[in-house]
């Protein structure tokens, strides 16, 4: 078919349409910042004034260091108790009711007291130096931050009261004093520590980490134009990014910014459709395939926006080489690898590291494309795990390198998040059989599977129709073998050759190479028109025995197609000589479908090479290669290959290869020479 039909069909413009609208609503709603940079390489624009005050963002080592810090620093929680030092004081104050002690020693030890509950009084301290600490105290519902030296522990307390008292009223022996009243009795813990309370602050201490460390103000310097980007610079930067992205945003129109998302998301599915065209434009007119195609790239977008808005190193986690592993499985091999890049460029256009996600990620596409086509089956598929963390962990590496990151090159999570990416894109390899499902497609397992021989489909040919079978695996050597040649589907092709004749089962006496030689003769007694119908029921046939079996649509098109609409030539002419009327084509014409795949092209072409090679009375260069192009001429004289999808160069490789197979096929063979017997 020509590029320009496949062009025509409006249903292929309505999902490219549908794709770039959910795009563009998805688009996330914010202006691109201006400028590139990285760490170690000049600044390439002009010399850069901040023109808005803004935080200076921590770096995350700045953070964790921090973190650390406050994870060994412990500030411990008290609840004040009023009531202790009420009580101790009444307690007391009852002592001087009838003592022969003077009421003002009484009202100074009260007073000294109440000072002491005023401030506090611990059991004791966690740490044994206080000079700079300090403790949390919660007193009338209010929490205080409190010096640990300004409060009491039990013996300062005491130590406190009697040097007062031995200052104050020095007529008094302290120690009988100190007997007499019993002076560490009144001192009592009135701050209680709370341990819970403790370890929840501490845990908060550390999870609320200040996010910045200063400020620039607007006309401030940030960088110089040529200078080199160190880490503080950088630091800046990132800042003056963060803040122009939250606060100060995008300066322009709203209406500017919707046209600069609905031009980039055009740009983009614009070049899906052209990349689609180029490489393999019979897609646009299998709207199953299409739809499952655009509907990955969709997935691939909507997980870059949502990821991105949630946390960026989240994409270096996300999957996307499990993208070309699903396309891989259903589509020739020359249109999965640019589809995949295509899909690859909002990551490209969104992250901001979108350089090194795209490289990670094509690398990633590209290794698990080449390797998971040599280890795909059993417990060594895993083996391309290995192959794509390796090929990710390598361009992922050379960035932290180019930026002089050593220090943080391991203690960063995005390595292990890689290594996850890659278990993912094998762990999730098997909802190709889930799309298979949904999307009536065939993978090439399934392919591979039908390759069988021992399948019962193919065992009820053989033992029916033995010649048939036998004629459907030459039919099936003869196309792989120049699919390989134009690079067209090998195994499908196999497969459609596999299938192709199935029909014949149904009827297979019908066919010469079923019959035995001087034992039956189907059509003896038939007319040429009889015999032509029954001829050309097979392929019905075949189709009903499909459907029967559930074969997929795929393999179907090749029964419908593998005769396209010509004639069965032999009973047509043998009719034109009885006297028939030439012009009475229709019950020799078959009634199924021209083919339109170079696959499908190929198996026509076999089909018809293999069962008249075995006409020929000798097997020559010469004999085979005449063969060939009689048969090609004819097909494409009765235009067979009208609307398909091939050229005549890859025409002309096909009658090559099959020339080339023929002759190893038919080779000549030694005649060895009969013992001769001596007579006695």
């Amino acid at each position: 078919m020509e590029k320009g039909n496949l062009l025509k069909n409006y249903k292929t413009y309505i999902c490219f349409a549908v794709l770039a609208i959910a795009m563009i609503v998805l688009y996330p709603q914010e202006g691109k910042f201006q400028y590139d940079y990285q760490k170690g390489r000049p600044w390439m624009y002009e010399t850069l004034i901040s023109p808005i005050d803004f935080p200076i963002l921590k770096t995350q080592a700045e953070i964790l260091s921090e973190k650390d810090e406050k994870a060994s620093e412990m500030v411990d929680y008290f609840s004040a108790d009023d009531n202790v030092g009420i009580d101790v004081i009444e307690k007391f104050n009852k002592l001087s009711i009838g003592s022969d002690l003077d009421q003002s020693l009484f009202r100074g030890i009260t007073d000294i007291l109440q000072e002491i509950y005023s401030k506090g009084v611990v059991s004791s301290f966690n740490s044994t130096d206080i000079s700079d600490k300090v403790i949390f105290v919660k007193q009338n519902k209010r929490i205080v931050e409190t010096p640990a030296s300004e409060v009491y522990n039990i013996e300062s307390a005491y130590d406190y009261l009697k040097s007062n008292l031995a200052y104050d009223f020095a007529k008094y022996n302290l120690d009988s004093l100190d007997h007499l009243l019993n002076l560490k009795s009144l001192i009592v813990p009135n701050l209680v520590y709370d341990e819970q309370m403790t370890q929840s602050l501490h845990k908060e201490a550390i999870d609320y980490i200040s996010p910045t460390k200063g400020m620039v103000y607007a006309g401030q310097l940030i960088v110089s134009k040529g200078e080199l980007v160190t880490a503080d610079i950088e630091q800046l930067l990132d800042s003056y990014k963060a803040e122009y992205q939250m606060s100060f945003g995008y300066t322009g129109s709203k209406f500017s910014l919707i046209m600069s998302h609905i031009l980039m998301v055009l740009a983009v599915v614009t070049l899906l459709f052209m990349t689609i065209f180029f490489v393999h434009p019979h897609i646009f007119v299998d709207m199953k395939r299409l739809i499952f195609i655009l509907l990955l790239c969709f997935i691939s977008y909507l997980a870059t926006v949502l990821l991105r808005g949630i946390n960026q190193q989240l994409l270096f986690l996300f999957p996307y080489a499990a993208f070309i592993l699903y396309t891989a499985s259903f589509f020739r091999r020359s249109s999965v690898y640019p589809v995949y890049l295509i899909s690859l460029l909002p990551l490209l256009i969104l992250s901001e590291n979108g350089v090194e996600l795209f490289l990670i990620d094509a690398v990633a596409g590209a290794i698990a494309f080449l390797s998971f086509s040599i280890f795909s089956r059993g417990w060594i598929q895993f083996l391309n795990i290995i192959y794509i963390f390796a090929g990710m962990a390598v361009v992922y590496l050379s960035f932290k390198l180019s930026m002089n990151e050593w220090a943080q090159l391991f203690k960063s999570t995005e390595l292990l998040f890689l290594l996850i990416n890659a278990i993912l894109v094998i762990v999730l390899y098997p909802f190709v059989f889930l799309f298979e499902k949904i999307f009536s497609l065939v993978s090439y397992s399934k392919l591979w599977d039908m390759t069988d021989t021992n399948n019962k489909l193919l065992q009820e040919m053989a033992q029916k129709a033995h010649g048939t079978f036998q004629h459907s695996i030459q039919v099936a050597n003869l196309a792989e073998n120049a699919a390989r040649q134009i690079g067209a589907n090998s195994m499908l092709v196999r497969v459609g050759a596999l299938y192709h004749d199935v029909g014949k089962s149904k009827n297979p006496f019908c066919f010469i190479e079923n019959q035995v030689p001087g034992v039956n003769d189907y059509h003896k007694d038939l007319t040429p028109i009889e015999s032509a119908r029954d001829i050309i029921r097979h392929v019905d046939d075949g189709i009903a025995i499909a459907k029967e079996y559930n074969l997929p649509q795929v393999v179907t098109n090749f029964i419908r197609s593998h005769h396209g609409t010509s004639q069965t030539l032999y009973f047509y002419n043998k009719y034109c000589n009885e006297g028939g009327d030439p012009d009475n084509k229709a019950p020799f014409t078959y009634d199924g479908i021209l083919p339109t795949t170079k696959e499908q092209v190929i198996l026509m072409m076999a089909d018809a090479v293999e069962a008249a090679s075995r006409s020929l009375k000798s097997y020559t260069k010469e004999s085979i290669s005449d063969l060939v192009d009689k048969i090609l001429s004819v097909r494409l004289s009765d235009e067979q290959l009208s609307i398909a999808d091939i050229s005549i160069s890859e025409i002309n490789t096909i009658k090559e290869s099959f020339k080339s197979y023929l002759m190893q096929i038919y080779h000549a063979r030694i005649v060895y020479p009969a013992k001769k017997v001596k007579n006695s």
